[in-house]
């Protein structure tokens, strides 16, 4: 790694501390110095949605990074541990699994928008399935290599919360099915 990042990222960490000390820390500062530390950007382009689907196009977005204590605050225990745990909820059990609303699933921890409506269909899993994100940037991938077997994990591309997997299997015009758990999502209805 090059000697000027490497310095930079000291000077913060030592700035963040020095906060720390000597200030009350907001949320915010909390987050960029743990995204700097992480290697991450503080700051991602996401697209944004309003509450009846449309595109608002793209906005600038801070890394949502907060302390495991505060995610286990805002969520419920079975999406804190899907979402913050790469956990999985019980196929034919989630709520959203049959749900056939118009609207927009979000990320139940920061409300990121994630999938359409338009997108969702039966796969038969007993997961919502869905064969493409609301729009790409919104969404990001890695390998999962859990279980013995490689697969791509689905997470929020905000706050990094796990969401599924996706898979080769979908319908056209993809070809994906990006299976998800109910727990990691919150409905809202399209007005």
């Amino acid at each position: 790694m090059p000697v000027a990042p490497v310095c930079r990222r000291f000077t913060l960490l030592l700035a963040a501390l020095w906060a720390v000390g000597c200030h009350p820390v907001t949320v915010e500062q909390r987050q960029a110095v743990a995204a700097e530390k992480e290697g991450s950007p503080t700051m991602i382009t996401l697209i944004e949605y309003s509450g009846d689907g449309q595109s608002l196009g793209p906005v600038q977005a801070a890394k949502l990074v907060l302390p495991d204590e505060e995610w286990r605050a805002r969520l419920t225990p079975l999406a804190y541990s899907v979402t913050r745990h790469k956990g999985t909820e019980m196929a034919f059990t989630g709520k959203y699994d049959k749900h056939s609303s118009r609207g927009i699933y979000r990320c139940v921890a920061c409300k990121t928008a994630l999938f359409s409506s338009d997108s969702k269909f039966d796969s038969g899993t007993g997961w919502p399935s869905f064969w493409e994100p609301i729009a790409p940037q919104n969404v990001r991938s890695e390998m999962d290599h859990s279980f013995g077997s490689a697969r791509e994990e689905i997470l929020c591309s905000r706050c990094d919360s796990h969401l599924g997997h996706v898979f080769p299997d979908g319908p056209a015009p993809t070809g994906l099915r990006y299976c998800m758990n109910s727990a990691a999502l919150e409905f809202s209805q399209a007005k």
